[in-house]
């Protein structure tokens, strides 16, 4: 069982930076693939990033790639997205989520998510 509580969201303006967290409670955390993603209002929920469960390894949206970074810190428990040069088409609602099958960018492959935290990116 892992619970997954996200934070870091808010409104910035184009062009500007912010710093999502995931905290994670559970022994298993350092042993899951951590994705992040997200949905925007009428939307489908959208794959952002993952990282594998050692850090070594990170894949990225072709939005998003050269903009956002994931990280971990698997003694804090913690995932990380670091999201620059923000846009206002970035605007939705962020998820941290554990993967537990299938391809990494199906949502529908995670069985532990958050409860989302929201990034509002102003023109």
């Amino acid at each position: 069982q892992v619970q997954l509580v996200e934070s870091g969201g808010g409104l910035v303006q184009a062009g500007g930076s912010l710093r999502l967290s995931c905290a994670a409670s559970g022994r298993t955390f350092s042993s899951y693939n951590m994705g992040w993603f997200r949905q925007a209002p009428g939307k489908e929920r959208e794959f952002v990033a993952v990282i594998s469960w050692s850090g070594g390894s990170t894949y990225y949206a072709d939005s998003v790639k050269g903009r956002f970074t994931i990280s971990r810190d698997n003694a804090k428990n913690t995932v990380y997205l670091q999201m620059s040069s923000l846009k206002p088409e970035d605007t939705a609602v962020y998820y941290c989520a554990a993967h537990n099958t299938g391809r990494y960018y199906n949502p529908n492959g995670y069985n532990y998510w958050g409860q989302g935290t929201q990034v509002t990116v102003s023109s």
